[in-house]
């Protein structure tokens, strides 16, 4: 039985990146852009089709962890299949200096936390909700 065309990409994006070629499922991998400011350290990390209620963000001892989930997947026959619905995940490092007056929202696709110079307030790790703008 011949396979589709989508099933042809499929295949060859998945021995491309090592992974099954199957929607969801692994977590990916969420690319983010760092720069400091006179005050702050931003993170900023596209999450197309991310509701604001998915996200988590948690700032412990030396680094960010940005967690999303999309609800749900769009069921279509793809051509081409490279967005993946299932979790993401990324942790970032912080450089020492960072971890006061944390702050995270969300808009347009994209997820910013912003991190103050100075020491964290309280023990223990700061979950974030991003704010919607």
């Amino acid at each position: 039985m011949s396979k589709t065309i989508s099933e042809r990409m499929d295949d060859r994006q998945a021995r491309r990146d090592g992974t099954s070629g199957e929607p969801g499922g692994e977590t990916q991998r969420v690319p983010v852009n760092v720069y400091e400011t006179d005050t702050a350290l931003v993170i900023v990390a596209p999450l197309p089709g991310v509701m604001p209620e998915d996200v988590s963000v948690t700032i412990e001892e030396g680094r960010v962890t940005l967690i999303a989930s999309m609800r749900s997947p769009a069921p279509k026959d793809y051509l081409m299949h490279e967005w993946h619905y299932g979790p993401f995940e990324r942790v970032v490092d912080v450089p020492e200096g960072y971890g006061a007056d944390a702050k995270a929202s969300f808009g347009n696709g994209q997820l910013a936390v912003s991190i103050g110079r100075g020491q964290a307030a309280g023990d223990g790790p700061m979950v974030l909700t991003p704010a919607s703008h």
